[in-house]
């Protein structure tokens, strides 16, 4: 049987729900993410207006399978300009964060979504929801820069 997120160790009963981000414990902070892979989409911004469109191209560091970065721990190392989230930055990037993200619904005050796999309990309840990008992106390195305008996607 696999083990439900919400009883890692290190986690709080329920904490998304009571403990304000920047009183959340680093094990409850990355407990928030769902594992979508949304935030490791390439995104193309309007200088002007700061409108922000999501694009198929994923980071280079991004398993597609998984949905996971998969140099974590050294990803600036990587990608230098990868953000680091933190309640501290999360009030500066929030924006560009897809609307179906726990940092962002938590940050505006909205409850996490049912396939939340601290919420259903099943680490791959975001894959069965259709929330993550499981399977639909392509590489940055396989698509030129100038070209990601071709891969714009709907608003997640």
């Amino acid at each position: 049987m696999t083990r439900s997120p919400a009883d890692a160790p290190g986690l709080r009963r329920r904490f998304w729900e009571t403990v304000p981000l920047n009183r959340m414990n680093a094990a409850e902070w990355e407990a928030l993410c769902d594992g979508c892979g949304k935030c490791c989409l390439n995104k193309l911004e309007d200088a002007d207006t700061g409108e922000v469109w999501f694009t198929r191209v994923a980071c280079r560091l991004l398993d597609g399978e998984t949905c996971r970065c998969g140099q974590y721990e050294n990803r600036r190392a990587f990608v230098p300009d990868c953000v680091f989230l933190s309640p501290a930055t999360l009030p500066d990037v929030a924006y560009w964060l897809p609307g179906t993200c726990a940092y962002k619904l938590l940050h505006d005050g909205q409850p996490l979504a049912d396939w939340h796999p601290l919420v259903s309990g099943d680490p791959d309840s975001v894959h069965k929801a259709g929330i993550s990008v499981r399977g639909w992106t392509v590489p940055e390195f396989e698509v030129p820069e100038e070209d990601w305008e071709d891969h714009i996607i709907e608003d997640l």
